[in-house]
């Protein structure tokens, strides 16, 4: 059980999280991000991946963040509650999330290093489709794909855009990420890999002048890349904070059984 004494609150600008914090603005005194034991979020996934990058540029290490959702889908949330947040916290149950790390060269030979805390993904810019190079711990696995694009998931990632693209849910602590195409066009019967989260993943763009292809990292764009190279960024590891009845893990494992 742990206390957290110092606390920072942080909220989405919409109008429902800023009504909460409001009513939560007298319940302690909060801190600022920086000096905080543990942050708590209030908004919507979205919101809970800003707070998350943030903690990423600003903190090292990362406090733990407990969010409660304000949003719309909330899978990354706590249920709303203005009273017993000092219970909740005691009785929070840590969940670790290990962030992607994209390396993007663009066709004019500039570097972006970005990380990703559910999926960097690769998208064709035009009508054209993209074509892909993609190299796994240094062995051309498959020489070209032609697609809409790819992209890499985490666990904690796996049931956003990587479930909508037909990949497969990872259960936390798998130890797994997903290798997932977008509309594959050929090979047409290539529909993924599930891989170790140890291993190095190479996405070249085949005539990036002709069929340019942007990366994105989370909600973070590079466009006009000519290679992405992915890994798991194991010095920078995130904690969530659940209620133990709504834990991400059961959550995750849930998930399979939606119609």
């Amino acid at each position: 059980m742990t206390d957290y004494p110092r606390r920072a609150l942080v909220a989405s600008p919409t109008p429902p999280a800023r009504a909460a914090a409001a009513e939560l603005h007298d319940a302690c005194d909060w801190y600022p991000v920086e000096e905080a034991d543990v942050v708590i979020a209030l908004g919507g996934d979205g919101f809970m991946l800003q707070t998350l990058h943030g903690m990423l540029e600003r903190r090292n290490p990362p406090v733990p963040v407990f969010g409660m959702n304000l949003g719309t889908v909330g899978f990354l949330m706590n249920e709303w509650r203005r009273h017993g947040l000092d219970e909740r916290l005691s009785r929070a149950r840590p969940f670790k999330v290990t962030p992607l790390q994209m390396t993007a060269t663009g066709i004019d030979g500039r570097i972006h290093t970005l990380p990703a805390i559910n999926e960097v993904s690769l998208l064709r810019e035009t009508r054209q489709t993209a074509n892909l190079e993609v190299t796994v711990n240094d062995r051309v696995v498959l020489p070209e794909l032609a697609c809409d694009g790819i992209l890499v998931a985490t666990p904690a990632g796996s049931t956003a855009y990587n479930f909508s693209a037909q990949g497969p849910i990872l259960p936390l602590g798998s130890a797994m990420v997903a290798l997932t195409p977008i509309s594959p066009f050929r090979p047409r019967r290539w529909r993924g890999a599930i891989l170790p989260d140890k291993a190095r993943i190479t996405l070249r763009v085949i005539n990036a002048g002709k069929r340019p292809v942007s990366a994105v990292a989370d909600q973070r764009e590079v466009r006009d890349v000519a290679q992405v190279d992915i890994c798991m960024d194991r010095q920078r590891e995130l904690t969530l904070l659940f209620d133990p009845e709504h834990a991400l893990d059961d959550r995750i494992t849930m998930e399979q059984f939606i119609a």
